[in-house]
C-alpha cells in the first residue's frame, strides 16, 4: 500500500515527450498577401500567396453582400496585395476590404477604434480652465 505522500509524488511528476520536429521545421508566415479571390452565396474567399485560405461571410461588409453577383467580381488587387478594391467608377460597389482587418486580433481593432474615438474628444483640461474662467468672473 502506498502512502498519501507517494500518492502525491506521482501525481505531480511531469510526464515528457519526445519532439518530433524541431522548431525551424515549421512555418511561421510573416506576411500576408492576396493571391486570388472568389465568391460564393455566403462568402468571399481570400487565398494567400503564403498558402493560407481566408473566408470571410459576405453579412460583414454590407456593401457587398447587398451587390449582385456580377458586381462582387469587379474588384481590383491592390499593388501591394493587402487588399481588395471596388471602385465606385467601375462598378455599383465602392468599398476597401483590408486582409489586416480580418488577420489581425480583434482586441487590435478595438484598440485602434478607442484610439479614434479619443483623438476628437474635448481634453478634460480645457473644461476645468473654462469652469475656473467662469468662477473667477
Amino acid at each position: 500500500m502506498s502512502t498519501k505522500q507517494e500518492q502525491l509524488d506521482e501525481q505531480s511528476r511531469v510526464k515528457r515527450h519526445k519532439i518530433q520536429y524541431p522548431i525551424s521545421a515549421y512555418t511561421f508566415p510573416r506576411e500576408a498577401r492576396i493571391h486570388r479571390v472568389r465568391f460564393d452565396d455566403k462568402y468571399i474567399h481570400i487565398e494567400l500567396t503564403d498558402g493560407r485560405a481566408l473566408a470571410v461571410p459576405l453579412w460583414w461588409i454590407p456593401t457587398v453582400h447587398n451587390a449582385s453577383p456580377a458586381e462582387r467580381t469587379k474588384y481590383e488587387i491592390s499593388r501591394d496585395r493587402t487588399m481588395i478594391i471596388w471602385d465606385p467608377d467601375k462598378c455599383a460597389i465602392n468599398d476597401e476590404l483590408r486582409l489586416s482587418d480580418y488577420l489581425e486580433p480583434v482586441s487590435r481593432a478595438d484598440k485602434i477604434l478607442a484610439e479614434r474615438k479619443t483623438k476628437y474628444r474635448a481634453k478634460p483640461l480645457a473644461h476645468k480652465r473654462l469652469a475656473r474662467s467662469h468662477v473667477r468672473s
